[in-house]
């Protein structure tokens, strides 16, 4: 049998091919176009000055943004959507204006100057790419999600400012749009030989490589959703993701820092440049870390606080952040260099200069988290649940009318439920939701209780007309679940989530909304989705990620009743494991088993080239590179024990 030890590992790679829909998408409706009027009037529209900083130090762009790999496959194409996204165009009636004005300024790109010495690319991936110049070579701040798009980066900054090597890359935190280019801009020789630094805070790699391990299929699954990668490049699909306008697709990397920042205070002098570094675990990201350019009175805020609310929980699925220790990091940034800073700028978005802007800008940010987490809470304290609060909290004028607080990327509405969950979990409190029905079972018996499928329709036809979508979304994803075969069901369904599209400010709710839209009118894609983890993400896999995502995949009816241990001894990592399979549960353990069923002797890296199917078990057991003793067959029953993840699960269909 073929030996198979892990399934996609999923990393937020994810396609640029757009699917040709079947069914085209619907206009606006009279209701859709009221409600992207109305924001017209309630907010700021004439205050320019984001403009102003997103085009300040303009040196050069290139005059097409279109980048491929080594097969000539695209993996990033800004030119997609200069198609219809322009500064001198009016949103459409089919786009939310705030999200439009997002994705216009998001749209200007090319090589900038944020002071003197520090320049950035912008609009080469979601996420900017950031060049200090140092005395022999460039000092790189996160390079983008792949190799690709951070070489051609690192190619028209040389063009453009003179060629220089690189000579360190500091990973602002764990998020793979600050890391993955890595190995487009710096050979890991140069790394090994001490040539070239690469400086990351305390569990960066723990961190990156675990991100999508142990839920990846699920998460990866619903990033689909989240970033609209599927969607069609035009008015009425993908516009923006709120931080920037997509992912790129090419080949995520990773090399391992050679330094690690530990806490805030610490200094480094990296080729004649000093930073000062704010450690700042449990914000944005696990690990993350803010620099202060002391001589250059520049504030590298890495992505703790962009021109836009971030997620406290991202809609594609993760461990819930922490909004109060958030907003006290920002507060700590104020104190430490409020006085004195000059220009900040960040990872995604554009820089904003002087020193009372950027401190009531982080006022601002600062407080936009802890208002969202001290009402949220205080309303829980008042015996309102997650779904209750969402709709009763709202900001004040100062935080609601003002453009770098606005819900682009996470919104107040699902940030307010996450501190709910944070605290209280998924029990609202009500008996009735202990031990509820699950969808299809519930939405049977609410068709039943309706008067049937076609009493359904006939009332949500009435209410779509009058454009009560979100009440229209509600009744008939029961009738959708109840029967999946529903046609006028799906279809009408699909014309409500669109509307919901159309009418969301958060460039991830307009994809969420739109990506449901094409499934119910289409069908579930079957490819052009993801990317599985890179041989980088693998590599750094330390083997107890590996029995973690193994335990998640033991299918407790093949391994009913089943007990055994296989010993597994690494010999390139001198580390010996014992893995027993006993009620259905998979335990590894250090302690080593001197009476094991089966034992394996091989190297990691050997494993990692089964995992990345360069090789298979079977092979390396013929070719002398992985040695059994003791009865095979249990190492076989073993894997055959193993779930495999479909990664194109259904989401808007039962």
């Amino acid at each position: 049998m073929k030996h198979t030890l892990i399934s996609s590992v999923v990393i937020l790679a994810l396609s640029t091919q757009a699917f040709a829909s079947e069914t085209a998408p619907k206009p606006a409706t009279e209701h859709t176009k009221a409600s992207n009027q109305q924001v017209l009037k309630d907010l700021p529209f004439n205050n320019k000055a984001d403009f102003e900083n997103a085009q300040r130090g303009f040196i050069a762009a290139q005059d097409q943004v279109t980048i491929k790999n080594d097969k000539g496959d695209v993996v990033w194409d800004l030119e997609s959507y200069k198609k219809y996204i322009s500064l001198d165009k009016a949103a459409p009636d089919s786009v939310n204006p705030s999200l439009w004005r997002n994705a216009q300024l998001n749209m200007i790109n090319g090589l900038f100057e944020v002071t003197d010495g520090i320049y950035q690319v912008r609009g080469y991936d979601l996420s900017n790419i950031t060049f200090v110049k140092g005395d022999t070579g460039w000092i790189v701040f996160d390079p983008l999600i792949s190799k690709e798009t951070a070489k051609a980066a690192l190619e028209f900054v040389n063009k453009q400012l003179g060629e220089r090597p690189v000579v360190a890359v500091i990973y602002s935190h764990s998020h793979i749009d600050h890391f993955g280019g890595v190995r487009g801009i710096v050979d890991e020789a140069d790394v090994k030989a001490g040539k070239v630094q690469i400086i990351g805070s305390h569990g960066f790699t723990e961190h990156a490589v675990s991100e999508n391990v142990i839920a990846g299929n699920a998460m990866g699954r619903r990033a689909v959703y989240m970033y609209g990668a599927l969607l069609p490049r035009n008015e009425f699909g993908g516009v923006n993701g709120g931080l920037g306008q997509t992912t790129s697709t090419g080949e995520a990397t990773l090399i391992e820092p050679t330094d690690i920042i530990e806490k805030t205070g610490e200094e480094r002098t990296v080729d004649g440049v000093k930073m000062v570094f704010q450690y700042t675990p449990g914000s944005e990201a696990p690990t993350e870390i803010n620099t202060w350019f002391p001589e250059k009175k520049a504030l590298w805020m890495a992505e703790n606080a962009t021109n836009t609310m971030h997620n406290i929980l991202t809609l594609r699925g993760a461990q819930v952040r922490d909004a109060l220790k958030w907003s006290s990091y920002l507060n700590e940034t104020i104190e430490m260099w409020g006085d004195e800073v000059k220009v900040k700028f960040q990872s995604h978005h554009w820089p904003l200069w002087g020193q009372q802007a950027i401190v009531d800008d982080f006022k601002k940010q600062r407080d936009m988290y802890k208002y969202t987490h001290d009402q949220s809470v205080r309303l829980m304290n008042q015996g309102y649940n997650g779904e209750e609060i969402s709709e009763m909290i709202k900001f004040p004028d100062e935080l609601e009318k003002n453009w770098s607080t606005r819900g682009y990327y996470g919104t107040l509405r699902h940030n307010s439920r996450a501190v709910y969950q944070r605290y209280m979990g998924w029990y609202n409190g009500n008996p009735s939701d202990l031990n509820n029905l699950p969808p299809a079972d519930v939405a049977k018996h609410y068709v039943e209780y309706m008067g049937g499928e076609k009493a359904i329709l006939k009332k949500a036809e009435k209410d779509f007309s009058q454009g009560n979508y979100r009440w229209v979304a509600e009744v008939l994803k029961h009738v959708v679940f109840a029967n999946p075969e529903s046609k006028p069901g799906k279809m009408l369904l699909a014309d409500t989530y669109e509307q919901l599209g159309y009418q969301a400010e958060s460039g991830p709710w307009r994809s969420v909304y739109l990506q449901g839209a094409y499934e119910l009118r289409n069908g579930v894609p079957t490819a052009g989705g993801t990317n599985t983890a890179s041989p980088d993400i693998i590599k750094n896999m330390p083997p107890q990620m590996l029995f973690d995502y193994l335990s998640v995949r033991i299918n407790p009816e093949k391994a009913a009743g089943k007990q055994f241990s296989i010993n597994v001894d690494f010999t390139d990592l001198d580390e010996q494991y014992t893995l027993s399979v006993e009620n259905s549960v998979l335990n590894y353990t250090t302690k080593v088993s001197d009476k094991p069923n089966v034992a394996l002797t091989l190297t990691k890296a050997k494993l990692d080239e089964i995992q990345l199917g360069q090789t298979t078990m079977e092979q390396a057991v013929v070719d002398g590179d992985v040695k059994i003793d003791g009865d095979a067959k249990v190492f076989e029953e073993f894997v055959g024990m193993l779930d495999t993840f479909s990664f194109w699960f259904n989401i808007v269909t039962p």
